[in-house]
């Protein structure tokens, strides 16, 4: 390439053009070297979120990603190792209640995992909100925890896919988190880069979620699945809904808590059905031979033995973790102070934008603005009512956490905006739309 090769590169993206094997490669090299600018990888991601990729320059652009640093080889850790992996969304908290589930039902749950992505959270800073937790573990050492406890989930360290970190920190900060073959990439990159058996995708749809249209979400699950495929993974995702927040918490600390809750048997009814769902693609992509309702009998003994959240406890010791705060929650970090929303009217609550109770747990402090933002790790939100429920003017709908008071207004102003009450009960939506593999898409039939 010459001298002016990232400037041609861009423009010709900018233009629609198919970028060749070789430029790829020379932004994914000139990403990790340090010798492409950020302001030309950021106008480079701009134009990919414009102009798109085909299916082969995203599977090239996978497998530089994934060849510019090391990979985590599992071979040495006894059993079937299924990762599982989320697009995000607010309040999805699944990984903490799914991976439990499927390690005491015999599966391995290993996971690199991530920071918030605009109005989502991050899985990464949800663990960090439990004292003392090590969420950057060496190659070495996410392997003895994964064969100790079951189950094991980190960041990337600078040496695992070193351009996805680049480029996921500036996707964030220019409005490129939503173009799908980068998602794709970014994904697959990680999720390749362990040596797992298998991989299993919640990619999600709605207000709350990355992609809004659910075409454009089975587009994202197809493309994944088939880079799983071609490198040899087995590879299946399913397509879950994100219009209104998952669960009843928002916010760090918070969905630790209510994810201890959910594997005592206490979880709220839609982020059970997600991770019941994926527990059981889970199991299948693991080879095993069983029945939806067979899977969840085994999870639902998993829960009433105390086994999934003796997975949950272990886990967080061995990445140095409090586990007693799964029993004590005064443990986890609080906001200094809290807030009531009420409802204005009596009826029933309609619908619960996602995306602005996303927005509105920001104001609150438990997400970031600025890559360079700390999060407070006690504040966000918890609703007492969800979308269906009947309740009566003045009746609290949420509480508000938040270190962060001067901005207590606009959070409930947000929250305002959000939640919409009517006069009629509306029809609870179907949480789980559809299963892909490597066959094709099928509604989701449970």
């Amino acid at each position: 390439m010459t001298a002016n090769g990232m400037y041609e590169i861009i423009s010709k993206k900018r233009d629609g053009r198919e970028l060749s094997r070789e430029e790829i490669g020379f932004v994914v090299s000139g990403c990790v070297r340090g010798d492409v600018p950020d302001y030309q990888l950021a106008a480079w991601l701009m134009a990919v979120y414009l102009r798109g990729l085909d299916e082969r320059e995203l599977a090239d652009l996978t497998e530089f990603m994934l060849a510019s640093g090391e990979r985590i080889p599992l071979d040495d850790v006894p059993g079937t190792k299924i990762d599982k992996h989320s697009t995000g969304g607010v309040g999805d908290k699944v990984s903490f209640v799914v991976a439990p589930l499927v390690a005491a039902c015999g599966v391995r749950v290993p996971m690199l995992s991530g920071r918030g992505l605009g109005h989502t959270g991050g899985t990464l800073d949800k663990l960090e909100a439990v004292p003392g937790m090590n969420v950057f573990l060496t190659p070495a050492r996410f392997r003895a925890v994964l064969a100790e406890t079951g189950m094991a989930i980190c960041g990337q360290t600078a040496d695992i896919v070193p351009a996805d970190k680049k480029l996921y920190a500036l996707r964030d900060a220019t409005a490129t988190v939503g173009s799908l073959p980068l998602i794709a990439s970014s994904i697959m990159s990680k999720k390749l880069a362990l040596g797992t058996d298998g991989i299993v995708l919640d990619v999600k749809t709605g207000s709350g979620a990355t992609l809004k249209d659910v075409e454009e979400a089975l587009s994202l699950c197809r493309a994944m699945v088939a880079l799983g495929e071609k490198e040899g993974r087995p590879t299946m995702g399913i397509i879950s809904g994100m219009d209104e927040p998952l669960g009843r918490a928002v916010g760090n600390g918070l969905e630790i808590i209510e994810s201890a809750e959910a594997l005592k048997g206490r979880g709220p009814t839609d982020l059970m059905e997600v991770a019941y769902a994926l527990g059981y693609v889970m199991l299948r992509t693991a080879g095993r031979k069983t029945s939806f309702d067979e899977a969840g009998e085994m999870f639902g003994e998993a829960v009433a033995s105390g086994r999934a959240l003796e997975v949950f406890r272990r886990f967080i010791a061995a990445q140095g973790g409090d586990p007693r705060v799964l029993d004590d929650y005064s443990l986890m970090p609080a906001a200094p102070r809290e807030a009531e929303f009420t409802a204005w009217a009596s009826g029933f609550i309609t619908g619960i934008d996602a995306a602005s109770v996303g927005l509105a747990a920001i104001d609150a402090g438990a997400g970031r603005r600025k890559q360079e933002d700390a999060v407070g790790y006690g504040s966000g939100l918890v609703f007492e009512a969800k979308v269906g429920d009947r309740v009566e003017q003045g009746q609290k709908i949420a509480t508000v956490h938040s270190d962060r008071p001067e901005r207590l207004p606009s959070v409930l102003a947000r929250l305002t905006e959000a939640v919409l009450i009517g006069p009629a009960p509306p029809s609870r939506p179907k949480m789980v739309l559809y299963l892909v593999d490597k066959n094709g898409v099928l509604p989701w039939p449970y």
